[in-house]
């Protein structure tokens, strides 16, 4: 090993930042360490709770969260090199402000030393394992993302953003049909003013909630609930749409064709009712989506069965492919599935995907049926024929009707970059 090898492995930095999990019930559930670098900190910042929590033992400077948030961060970055504490609800790093420094500090300049999430003091009062619980921050967050997580039997911690939390929280439950569900509303937990209250989601009715609050949800759904399978190919009569919508069975299969892996984005060319969308984000919480839709009705309608699904991260871009395009992330994956004959909008869609990135195109016209076997010519890939038939009355018997058949064109973008030129 080399001199400038030897000094890229040389002595960590020593960490001058200490993020200390702090519960209600303040000093009392600090352990040695902690309180002895809270007491040697020149600044310490927090939330003013956490602050009037740890007040005792703050010898130097207290500051504040400031309006907007990022300006604390640049704050805590500005003391780089002095003895510095943030403190912070239970731990750290699950939704808390240890993710958020972590992406501008290196890990070796921060000590952490978290104390019981509110899921895990949850858990411990209800009993719940928490690898068989599904745990959700709704802390600043919309309500909506619950609804792909509402199946009979589960059972979820859902962090809230206020007082206002647990009421919404049943009444989202009994729109979907889940108004049998029971809600334990944790408040305080690890203080003195900690309260355990269980409701039916129909019969809620609890006031003077404090506003720092958990929900376990046991879910039971009534009948006609409004369930969302986890296979790919969700029935299409869950979608609000105007008969544009990539039909049941064969979404299922450009959704396998599309293969989403962890954190990607897809691109949804002429989206229609969002249907491809909403289920690649519904695939995986680490996944986004682009909806690109020219008519304004069907993009309103997208708007909406992004909330119903419980996706309402997705973006929708408003406009006509191409040039709705322009400017846009580079994606993992693309979908065309209306327009994709327009002049202009295949070429752009090549180019702009990802060296390895997948492109699925479902051809029902003529047109672009050619256009995609004159693609398949020149840049090889797969090409697949959907035929489908269901069955229906014929007179007063039954027969077999087909539908119109899908021909299917999927290509993986070479990593060569000069390979991916000659598109």
């Amino acid at each position: 090993m080399d001199d400038a090898q030897f000094s890229a492995v040389s002595e960590p930095p020593m960490p001058w930042l200490t993020i200390l999990g702090i519960g209600e019930d303040g000093l009392a559930g600090l352990g040695t360490e902690a309180k002895l670098r809270l007491k040697a900190a020149a600044l310490v910042f927090g939330g003013t709770r956490h602050l009037a929590l740890a007040a005792p033992m703050i010898t130097g400077a207290a500051q504040p969260w400031l309006s907007p948030f990022s300006r604390s961060i640049e704050a805590v970055l500005a003391a780089r090199g002095r003895p510095t504490v943030v403190l912070a609800s239970g731990d750290p790093f699950l939704y808390g402000v240890g993710a958020t420094l972590s992406r501008h500090l290196d890990a070796r300049a921060m000590r952490t030393i978290p104390a019981p999430s509110a899921f895990s003091l949850a858990a411990a009062r209800l009993g719940w394992p928490l690898q068989e619980t599904i745990c959700l921050s709704l802390h600043g967050r919309p309500l909506d993302l619950l609804r792909p997580h509402l199946h009979p039997g589960a059972r979820i911690l859902a962090l809230t953003s206020d007082e206002k939390g647990p009421t919404a929280l049943a009444g989202l439950l009994v729109d979907l049909g889940f108004g049998g569900s029971t809600v334990t509303v944790l408040e305080a937990m690890g203080g003195d003013a900690e309260r355990l209250t269980r409701h039916r989601a129909d019969a809620f009715a609890l006031k003077d909630i404090a506003a720092l609050n958990l929900c376990a949800v046991e879910v039971v759904a009534d009948a006609g609930a409004r369930v969302l399978p986890f296979t790919p190919g969700l029935a299409d009569s869950l979608f609000e749409h105007d008969g544009q919508i990539t039909k049941q069975a064969v979404r299922a299969l450009t959704l396998s064709a599309l293969a989403p892996r962890y954190g990607e984005l897809l691109w949804d060319v002429g989206a229609g009712s969002g249907s491809i969308a909403i289920e690649w984000m519904l695939a995986d919480p680490s996944l986004s989506a682009i909806a690109i839709e020219a008519d304004a009705a069907r993009a309103e309608r997208i708007g909406r069965n992004a909330i119903a699904f419980g996706v309402p991260g997705l973006k929708l871009v408003p406009g006509q492919a191409p040039s709705a395009l322009e400017g846009l992330e580079p994606p993992h994956a693309i979908f065309i599935g209306g327009g994709g004959s327009e002049p202009g909008v295949m070429p752009t869609a090549l180019a702009a995907l990802r060296p390895g990135g997948r492109l699925v195109a479902n051809a029902v016209t003529i047109e672009m049926e050619r256009l995609l076997l004159d693609h398949h010519a020149r840049l090889g890939g797969s090409l697949t024929r959907i035929a489908l038939s269901s069955a229906s009355p014929i007179g007063g018997m039954t027969g077999w009707r087909p539908a119109m058949p899908i021909t299917q064109w999927v290509w993986t973008k070479p990593d060569d970059q000069t390979a991916a030129i000659r598109v």
